[in-house]
């Protein structure tokens, strides 16, 4: 009798309908979690561009909770002064007897120049800048020498426009101007316990306008963190005076004392003076880009005058065309 030939046992069908089922299985295992890692990575990418954001935001100084505000826009100071040690290198410097700064600091006040002095002010010098105005963001008009900014140069506006000049300028002009000088200046002497009468004026002595045009030259670059007696060596009380108001005419542009732990800022505000003495070189200053407001149809931008001081007799200032030399004089 032949033998048998036997297949390979069978396999019940129970297992194998088991076998056929497990790939679906395994795929359905799988897809939940790989639509977890899906979003593990999404959420670690969201939070890595949420970090690297607000370093930048630090960075750009938009971070206020590192920032001390010195002077709110929304306060009145009758006056407030805040003493900071003095640099170290301070007394390698050249000093003079009754008149260097004794003690280093810097001051905020509103109780000097009134609104209405600061209206008018900025009235002259939206006069002198229509004469000119620089192709980028930071536009300078200085009385004394007669800079001003013309496109990405700068001309002296005595000579450039002549007798214009007279209808440009008035007299009540001139003397408005010489009275708030004098006033941050005795401010300036009071503050910081000094005789007005040992400060001199030195240059340079500016109108400033800033707003948010792009930069066309280096000069137009005002951002930038820099030491007053290092940029100017002449200067040893350094005094501004906002023409504008911070959010009304434009956002950015306050003042900012770059210092370990926490910057300390000033908000403008028209007619706000704050006055500063640090005659060493460690003390870093900056102010922000400023940007457009949307509570304003026209941007202003930020206008200041700026007003340097110093504690012996100055250089020689340009000499002015001699239309308006009696009228620049501002010792009498």
């Amino acid at each position: 009798m032949a033998p048998q030939r036997r297949g390979a046992p069978k396999a019940p069908e129970g297992n194998r309908a088991a076998d056929r089922r497990r790939p679906s299985s395994t795929r359905s295992v799988r897809a939940p979690r790989d639509v977890w890692k899906k979003w593990l990575r999404v959420a670690v990418l969201g939070a890595c561009t949420t970090f690297v954001a607000l370093l930048l935001w630090g960075s750009l100084g938009g971070d206020d909770s590192i920032t001390e505000v010195l002077a709110h826009r929304s306060e009145v100071l009758p006056g407030r002064f805040i003493e900071v040690p003095c640099s170290e290198d301070y007394d390698s410097h050249r000093r003079f007897e009754g008149c260097s700064p004794r003690k280093c600091g810097r001051g905020v006040s509103d109780a000097i120049i009134t609104r209405d002095e600061a209206r008018r002010i900025r009235s002259i010098a939206e006069k002198g800048l229509s004469l000119g105005g620089s192709d980028g963001g930071a536009s300078i008009l200085d009385l004394h020498s007669g800079a001003l900014s013309v496109g990405k140069h700068f001309v002296n506006l005595y000579r450039y426009f002549g007798d214009k000049i007279q209808t440009i300028f008035s007299e009540e002009d001139f003397q408005l101007y010489r009275d708030l000088r004098q006033k941050v200046q005795l401010a300036i002497a009071q503050a910081f316990g000094i005789s007005a009468s040992l400060l001199h004026l030195t240059k340079p002595t500016f109108f400033s306008r800033i707003n948010s045009t792009a930069a066309r030259t280096a000069h137009d670059e005002y951002w930038h963190a820099h030491v007053d007696k290092v940029t100017y060596g002449s200067f040893d009380y350094t005094s501004l005076l906002y023409l504008s108001d911070y959010l009304d005419d434009f956002g950015g542009g306050r003042f900012v004392f770059m210092e370990e732990g926490a910057n300390k800022t000033v908000e403008p505000r028209a007619g706000r003076t704050h006055g500063r003495a640090f005659p060493g070189m460690q003390r870093l200053r900056c102010v922000q880009c400023v940007h457009g407001t949307h509570s304003s149809e026209e941007e202003v931008g930020v206008a200041t005058v700026t007003e340097s001081l110093q504690s012996e007799f100055p250089e020689p200032a340009p000499t002015p065309s001699p239309v308006v030399t009696q009228k620049l004089k501002t010792d009498g």
